[in-house]
Order: structure tokens, then sequence, then C-alpha cells
């Protein structure tokens, strides 16, 4: 069960275990489903031509891993809904049969003028099994309070 707002504290972080390994068949499958045709993503024979020699895991489906192995630790089951997504960079690539894990900073929070609503935002950083950063970004989610009167005051 992820956090009400009341149990975020600002610099605290969340260590995301266990990580997960991405196989051909959760690229392929991915790149499917989001129709990206893209080469790099999909052909050995092309993607071994470039400067990373075999086809590259779509960045969206790491991004979308980062997310997902942080939402048991943070907001399942107390997300109103993800507000936003900032500052997404992939600094390393990932390939087939790596593993992934990830790590989330709380980096502020506000109340809202909502009655039992908060805003947080965290700073989510993926890395593969050697400790290489292979994406990070920030998340602003609104949660529910505990205290379903809590207000911002003003």
């Amino acid at each position: 069960m992820g956090l009400y707002y009341e149990e975020f504290e600002e610099g605290q972080t969340f260590e995301h275990e266990p990580g997960r390994t991405i196989t051909e068949a959760d690229n392929v499958m991915f790149c499917s489903m989001t129709m990206n045709t893209q080469p790099l993503h999909l052909d050995h024979e092309f993607a071994g031509e470039t400067e990373f020699g075999e086809p590259v895991v779509n960045g969206l489906l790491t991004f979308s891993l980062a997310v997902g192995l942080s939402v048991p630790d943070l907001t399942e089951g107390t997300i109103v809904a993800n507000l936003d997504y900032e500052h997404v960079e992939h600094p390393n690539p990932v390939f087939h049969g790596d593993t992934i894990r990830a790590e989330s900073e709380v980096l502020g929070k506000r109340l809202t003028s909502s009655p039992g609503r908060g805003i947080v935002e965290f700073q989510t950083v993926a890395t593969n099994q050697d400790d290489e950063v292979v994406c990070r970004f920030q998340r602003t989610a609104m949660v529910e309070c505990e205290d379903d009167e809590l207000v911002e005051d003003g």
C-alpha cells in the first residue's frame, strides 16, 4: 500500500525492490503495443550497425518500468492522480537482459485547497545491474490525506 500525504517527508528516500529484468519479449511487446516501429529497438541487423551494436530497449518502457517499480512504495491505493512528469532523462541505454532498479526521493509536498488532498513531488532514478543511471525523472502526484479534513491554509 502506498503512503498518505502525512507520511511523506521532504528528503525521504525509498529503494524500490525487487528490480525487474527486461527481456527481448518485453521490448518487442511494448513496441508493438505502442506502435513504435523504430528499428533500433526491433531489428538486430540494423541495431548491430549502430554505436550500440545491438537493439536498445525502448526508453518509454524503461521510464514506465521505473514508474511502476515506485508505485507500491509511494502511491498504490492512495493516489488521486499523476499530475506531471518532468525532466525525463535517459543518460545510458538499456539492453535486453538488463535488470532495472529504482529509488525515489521526496522533493517537496503541499496541501491543496481541496480537503483531504496533497501534492507530492518525487525524483526517481533508475539504474541497471552495473549501477549506471538509465532513467531519471520528476513526478508530481496528488495523493489522499489520511485526515480527510486537511486543507491548505489561506
